[in-house]
């Protein structure tokens, strides 16, 4: 088995899936934009062959690479995990006749009112949307929708984020500055209030082989927008034992089989609220935040080589044990600017340091980074326990004692 691996080195996590390939006995390549002299150690002596390409996100460099090292090599798969590079990589499968994740189910979840489109349509319940470029039809929607909206670009991989608008005025501008009137397209959906969470699978030959839960608090947007706030990710371990997860898991598996999805990652977005459950989102390819690690960590597997396994030989290795609840908390500065001093760690470290996994604070002195970068923009804390309101309650109150100042 032979396959090669689209961008192994940005950033530093994707060497993790080149690792759990070569665990199950595979060859490896590899086609990257970096020279291949910049890759690391362990990169350089796994792979059997590294291809640079100008662009791994564009489809024609893609299969150019892909064809050179199938000439030299062979191969049996291609497999990309990064939202970019997933359209390029279906296309080049196509152009060279290998299995995998098609063009057809990468544009589904990669064109969102497409996507929703057919989910619609097979009896999953998604918000009202509207993907165009028009403003008059986007216009329409909203008087015939009311507010508060969702816009975002059309296309996944070219998102910057949600943008909630509340009334005509704050639209026009949205859409103004995505681009609609010079060619772009977005899509538009009706915000609806409630609890958001993750549904994140491996699946093999379109049935799931493994699958996890990641609550949100608060909801995406408001923790991308709101400094004070310490937001958490925690994946939960009762998805088989807590009362209300059967729909959702359910759902995330008809999804999976409505648009196509044969052996891949798949990070699904859903919420719950006044008006029930939701659909969001799906992308083909794993969560960010390296929530996969979480992931392994709470359920005792090496999720680097379960999905390796499953694109290699069509299986995976360990059941999840469901055995702890593990999460993030970000930790904002209380301004834009430098680093000069954490308070609270002794005391966190003191009180809970058994079920920490890992923290990153950066040392005095150390830029800040825009709340807007993301949950691991700035400092943060991994932690787990076997039970999810206890370690619920050790997040918050990390998130009440432990203060990143700056100035």
């Amino acid at each position: 088995m032979h396959v090669v691996f689209v961008e192994p080195a940005l950033p530093a996590s994707q060497k993790e899936f080149v690792r759990g390939l070569v665990q199950t006995g595979a060859q490896v390549s590899a086609l990257g934009e970096r020279p291949e002299e910049e890759l690391d150690r362990d990169l350089r002596r796994w792979l059997v062959h590294y291809e640079r390409v100008a662009d791994p996100g564009d489809a024609q460099d893609l299969t150019a690479g892909a064809r050179r090292i199938d000439r030299r090599l062979g191969v049996d798969r291609l497999e990309a995990v990064g939202q970019g590079h997933v359209m390029a990589a279906a296309e080049a499968r196509e152009a060279l006749g290998i299995p995998g994740t098609t063009t057809r189910t990468a544009h589904l979840c990669h064109d969102r009112p497409a996507m929703k489109e057919i989910l619609r349509a097979g009896g999953v319940p998604c918000a009202p949307s509207l993907g165009s470029g028009s403003r008059e039809d986007i216009l329409a929607f909203a008087r015939e929708t009311g507010f508060p909206l969702a816009v975002k670009p059309r296309h996944a991989a070219r998102s910057p984020g949600t943008l909630c608008v509340e009334g005509m005025d704050e639209l026009f501008d949205a859409i103004e500055g995505l681009g609609v009137g010079r060619g772009e397209e977005v899509a538009v959906e009706a915000f609806y209030e409630g609890h958001e969470a993750f549904y994140d699978t491996i699946t093999i030959g379109g049935s799931v082989a493994q699958e996890f839960i990641t609550h949100c608090y608060p909801n995406v947007l408001e923790a991308r927008h709101t400094r004070w706030i310490s937001p958490q990710l925690v994946t939960t371990n009762r998805i088989e034992t807590a009362p209300g997860y059967q729909p959702i898991l359910e759902m995330g598996r008809k999804v999976n089989r409505l648009l196509g999805v044969d052996t891949s990652a798949t990070h699904l977005e859903w919420f719950v609220g006044p008006e029930g459950m939701r659909f969001s989102e799906i992308g083909c390819r794993p969560p960010r935040v390296r929530a996969w690690e979480l992931y392994a960590i709470a359920n005792d597997i090496d999720i680097h080589l379960e999905w390796a396994t499953a694109v290699t030989w069509g299986r995976t290795v360990r059941k999840a044990s469901r055995r702890l609840s593990a999460g993030i908390i970000a930790l904002r500065p209380d301004r834009d600017g430098v680093i000069a001093r954490h308070e609270g760690a002794e005391e966190i470290w003191r009180r809970f340091g058994e079920w920490i996994i890992d923290a990153h604070l950066p040392p005095p002195g150390t830029p800040t980074r825009p709340v807007q970068a993301g949950y691991m923009a700035n400092a943060w804390i991994r932690m787990k326990h076997p039970d999810y309101d206890e370690l619920r309650a050790m997040l918050d109150t990390v998130g009440e004692v432990f203060q990143t100042r700056a100035r």
